[in-house]
């Protein structure tokens, strides 16, 4: 779940684990310009660039005196060159529905469709839902990205488990 400056409201534990190579995956757009690992992870990343900005154009155009917004783009443009160059070609539209690529770190290249979806009881939040190509490679490492993640959410319950000594 996504405000309109792109704030991560909410996510489930795939959704977690498919950005936990980020140390704060709290906005997708600071991911993608200030976070070492951004170029890495959005395999396109000019693309990740254009449609990052164009839905911060899109909420500058639903709210221009959006607090958080006028944070953000400070934030952005002091700390990037990239940002303020793309920043100035005013463009402006929305998330709907394509496919993207990712490098994870633990699995790989990720091809995922994903679709966006208004949600009406919150204007300005959007549910986005990923999906790999069933049968897929992508399928498949999204499969083991969950099984990753699942066993590093057990690890700490294990260490806590009390130990049987052998004898």
């Amino acid at each position: 779940m996504l405000n309109r400056t792109l704030d991560v409201l909410a996510r489930n534990e795939l959704g977690a684990a498919l950005h936990s190579g980020f140390a704060v995956p709290d906005n997708l757009i600071r991911m993608t310009f200030l976070a070492p690992q951004g170029h890495e992870f959005f395999v396109d990343w000019d693309r990740a660039v254009q449609a990052g900005v164009a839905n911060l154009r899109l909420a500058a155009g639903d709210d221009a005196n959006d607090p958080r917004l006028h944070e953000l783009v400070d934030e952005l443009s002091e700390h990037s060159a990239e940002f303020r160059t793309a920043w100035r070609d005013q463009d402006a539209r929305g998330k709907s529905h394509e496919a993207k690529q990712f490098r994870h770190p633990d699995v790989g290249l990720l091809t995922l469709s994903f679709q966006a979806f208004d949600v009406r009881s919150a204007p300005g939040q959007q549910l986005i839902v990923y999906q790999a190509e069933p049968g897929s490679q992508s399928a498949q490492a999204l499969a083991l990205l969950g099984s990753i993640a699942a066993t590093r959410r057990a690890e700490p319950d294990q260490a806590d488990a009390p130990r049987r000594s052998s004898g």
